[in-house]
């Protein structure tokens, strides 16, 4: 992380000391701003703000893409839906790196909308679309406000559909305005409403872009018509915003590629794949990694194109180290027509066994192209996310042909859940006599207690198929 702060003048400013007197303070003082992070105490940032509409007029913005009106109203911006059009926006005409914002903002109950940061505009993308991280405004029951979304690019980055915090979804006041505030400094961004806080989030996508208020596209329903958000009282830190930042015990999640912030190693994570080597990793029923069928190169571990048969290039590859209650994440890309799938519980105690090593499934496939998505005992059990030929995944969203998907399983005491980008699709109890009776019912029949030992490894699966997996990483739960 970048700091350019004046360590002559902090020093001066907080200790009205001369500097050269005492080397023992000025030692404490750089370890401090040395070691700056997402978990700083904010200081007096009262001299600092910068108001970025001056109550007035709509000087210093700019609006892009869609054709909402904005306007001031009672020293507020105003912006209304009309009907075809796309998503509206109203940008600063100024780019910003690190900051804090803060704003207020009351929405009509009926309405999405949110609050672009580090967002921008390119001719060369999606003809200037709007694109970049956007904090939530969400009046519905789903109570998403304060949750992180990438705009027109990868979907949900941090959405409250797991947020252990209750208080952070219910921190939203629907009918009034709404304070809330924003922390991009780095790579760590966290958000707060009404004062809870609400995420924390590592991503190195974008690191300077403008601001920007959204009046979201209602397309032809008339009902939804004149429809308005409000905002005001929109001021930001740009200089030194780090001494301003605030500690948030928010959960941590990161995009991090194939790299462990310091929430997720003092939580226990490890990763598995270190974007380089194959450590770790083995073919299945064999002591070394194969041969041929895999690749690793710029950070990526990825399935090499065959003919599309089970495990007959370079193989499967299992971890080393066999797991038990776990939460396992990792990104996935697929190719056109692709199949593979991360396997759990993985024994290898099949005898000659000439395909895939036998275990629990999380499916990845491409849903459209590949014929696997019309098969299996149940429909749809061998669509993306799902478990193989036993469970459909349900209201999951896949990115993009070409997109990463973020894989997330978690085991523990027997209870097993896929999620999908941030959203569970499904979960079962391993030896429970529903799972007995689906497993009766698959082309695992015929194993003995499949899917119900104690420990196992996790399986990539070389389907022969081209399919890319990187940030592969698990953290045991004792």
């Amino acid at each position: 992380m970048k700091h350019s702060l004046n360590f002559k003048r902090v020093f001066k400013d907080q200790f009205n000391y001369p500097m050269k007197k005492n080397p023992i303070i000025i030692l404490a003082v750089f370890l401090f701003f040395a070691n700056v992070s997402c978990t700083n105490t904010k200081r007096d940032s009262s001299t600092e703000w910068e108001y970025l509409f001056n109550g007035t007029d709509l000087t210093g913005w700019v609006k892009k893409n869609g054709q909402a009106p904005y306007q001031v109203i009672d020293s507020a911006i105003v912006g209304t839906t009309i009907l075809n059009t796309p998503n509206s926006f109203l940008c600063t005409d100024r780019n910003f790196s690190d900051f804090i914002l803060e704003l207020e903002f009351k929405v009509d109950p009926s309405m999405n909308s949110g609050v672009q940061f580090r967002s921008n505009s390119y001719p060369e993308y999606q003809d200037s679309r709007v694109h970049g991280y956007q904090f939530e405004i969400d009046p519905s029951d789903r109570a998403f406000t304060g949750g992180i979304y990438d705009e027109a690019r990868r979907g949900w980055l941090y959405p409250l559909s797991d947020n252990e915090n209750s208080e952070a979804r219910s921190a939203f006041k629907n009918g009034s305005w709404n304070k809330i505030r924003i922390e991009a400094i780095g790579n760590c961004i966290k958000t707060w409403v009404n004062g809870v806080p609400v995420t924390k989030l590592y991503d190195d996508a974008d690191s300077t872009g403008f601001i920007a208020l959204q009046v979201h596209s209602i397309g032809q329903d008339s009902a939804m018509l004149g429809k308005q958000i409000m905002w005001k009282n929109i001021r930001i830190i740009t200089k030194d915003p780090q001494k301003y930042a605030t500690d948030s015990p928010a959960k941590t999640r990161s995009f991090l590629v194939n790299t462990l912030t310091k929430e997720e190693i003092a939580e226990g994570w490890k990763l598995l794949f270190d974007g380089q080597s194959s450590k770790g990793w083995r073919k299945a029923y064999a002591e070394i990694f194969p041969e041929k069928g895999w690749k690793i190169e710029n950070g990526i571990l990825s399935v090499l194109p065959a003919t599309g048969a089970e495990s007959q290039n370079g193989g499967d590859i299992v971890t080393v180290d066999e797991y038990s209650n776990f939460e396992l994440l990792l990104q996935t890309k697929i190719t056109d027509g692709a199949n593979s799938g991360v396997k759990y519980f993985v024994t290898e105690q099949e005898v000659n066994n000439p395909g895939s090593a036998i275990g629990l499934e999380y499916q990845i496939l491409d849903d459209v192209l590949h014929p696997d998505a019309k098969l299996g005992n149940h429909e749809g059990s061998r669509t993306f996310a799902s478990l193989y030929d036993l469970i459909k995944a349900q209201n999951k969203r896949v990115n993009a042909m070409g997109q990463w998907n973020n894989v997330r399983i978690i085991s523990l005491n027997n209870h097993v859940e896929h999620w999908l980008n941030g959203f569970k699709v499904l979960e079962y109890d391993r030896g429970s006599a529903e799972f007995r009776k689906l497993v009766s019912e698959s082309k695992y029949k015929d194993f003995k207690a499949f899917g119900e030992a104690e420990k196992g490894h996790i399986l990539l699966q070389d389907h022969g198929n081209e399919v890319f997996f990187r940030s592969i990483k698990l953290r045991e739960i004792k």
